[in-house]
């Protein structure tokens, strides 16, 4: 990892050092902020490669961050890990369902976190580096280049993740996949996955389609699949 910037946003001062002095280590360029407030504020004015941020934090919290954070078009796609002492399942749902594309649980391991930031860095330059190929299923057009996506000619502003998973079963048409190609294929291994984290993009992603929603098929039992032809139900 070299030449990208991370903020961090975290009430934990200590934390928020630890963090820091291991990013810088990986060489990587780090800005923090102490409060949610701040946080989006520089955010929005610098635009960072990835967000690490707190999902407690007293005033303004992580999920308002990321919720501003995703609803700005200077912000919308910076890939946001966050993290929290909160455990439950439902905890982290509300997270993905907010846009967030990874979530750690504190206490965590600062191997695990390097990992993390690791593994979404990865697929943020992996898509960046792409051909200018476009893919193109009826209405839908992904633009690999620009990390853009319409569907009938209107603009869908995605998540990092969710891009990923649009693309990956859009270059598949009509072949079922299970989540957990889903998950090695789109997301990687690496990233923080358990049993409804597919399932909460999937929904995401056809709210955000409308009309095109219905493309991506649930086989149940199974997995997805995007139809060219779906089925009305």
């Amino acid at each position: 990892m070299s030449h990208a910037t991370v903020l961090i946003i975290d009430d934990e001062k200590d934390l928020l050092e630890l963090v820091r002095y291991n990013l810088e280590k990986e060489h990587l360029d780090v800005i923090t902020a102490s409060d949610g407030a701040s946080g989006l504020e520089i955010g929005l004015k610098h635009k960072p490669d990835l967000v690490l941020l707190d999902l407690m934090m007293p005033g303004m919290t992580g999920l308002e961050v990321c919720k501003q954070l995703r609803g700005d078009a200077r912000t919308s796609r910076v890939p946001i890990i966050m993290l929290t002492a909160k455990a439950a399942e439902t905890d982290k749902i509300v997270g993905l369902e907010m846009g967030a594309d990874d979530y750690i649980t504190k206490p965590f391991s600062v191997r695990e976190l390097l990992a993390r930031v690791r593994a979404v860095l990865r697929r943020t330059n992996r898509a960046s580096d792409e051909s200018a190929e476009t893919i193109k299923r009826g209405q839908l057009s992904i633009d690999l280049a620009r990390h853009e996506v319409t569907f009938a000619g209107q603009r869908v502003t995605l998540t990092a993740t969710e891009f990923r998973i649009l693309e990956y079963l859009a270059s598949r048409p009509a072949r079922v996949l299970s989540r957990d190609d889903i998950i090695d294929g789109a997301l990687g291994r690496d990233a923080a996955v358990f049993n409804r984290t597919i399932d909460v993009h999937i929904t995401a992603l056809r709210k955000k389609l409308g009309a095109g929603g219905a493309h991506i098929e649930t086989v149940r039992g199974f997995g997805y699949k995007w139809s060219d032809s779906p089925v009305e139900v």
